[in-house]
């Protein structure tokens, strides 16, 4: 048995008797009363979804999974595909599975696989990564006056992020992937 602080995101946590891993995670410690922790989780057999709260005073029981190091493949109908680059043994992760984090997946991406009971359940990428941006207006003359100023800009694998007015096409930045927000210049 586990406290709900040991939850974070690609925690595989057992609730009436079915794996559910953890999308989103909040710890909350209000001025007044008990901590808990707000989840989204997804249950791995049906995919359905839902909001839970935990109480910091309950138990809770963590599954054991496995983190494997892969590479990402291709694109197709069935989702994103990945490579084990140890045993070359490869997995599919659907549109959904993946969700969001999609846009930042560029071919020959080393990522961590979650896997539980053999089949991946989330995705872990890096905390940062380089994009080139390849379209973007350009800077004006006087528009710094009001201050902290952006613009936005189209990365090479074809999000779009708000970077600083002074960046131009043709420069690498480094965006965060968990809030997809521009870090630097590389």
């Amino acid at each position: 048995m586990s406290s709900p602080n040991d939850i974070k995101k690609g925690v595989v946590i057992l609730q009436n008797g079915d794996p559910w891993v953890v999308t989103e995670f909040q710890h909350i410690n209000p001025g007044k009363g008990a901590a808990f922790v707000r989840t989204r989780i997804k249950n791995l057999k049906s995919g359905k979804t839902l909001e839970q709260t935990y109480k910091v005073s309950e138990t809770i029981t963590i599954v054991e999974v496995e983190y494997r190091n892969m590479q990402y493949l291709y694109h197709d109908a069935t989702g994103y595909n990945f490579m084990d680059s140890g045993t070359y043994e490869q997995f599919s992760m659907s549109d959904e599975d993946v969700g969001d984090q999609g846009k930042y997946i560029r071919d020959g991406l080393e990522v961590t696989l979650t896997m539980y009971e053999g089949r991946p359940i989330a995705l872990q990428l890096p905390k940062k990564m380089n994009f080139k941006i390849v379209e973007t207006m350009p800077a004006v003359k006087g528009d710094t006056a009001s201050g902290n100023v952006t613009k936005e800009a189209k990365t090479d694998v074809g999000f779009i992020v708000n970077v600083p007015i002074f960046l131009k096409e043709g420069e690498e930045i480094v965006v965060n992937t968990d809030t997809g927000e521009y870090v630097e210049r590389a």
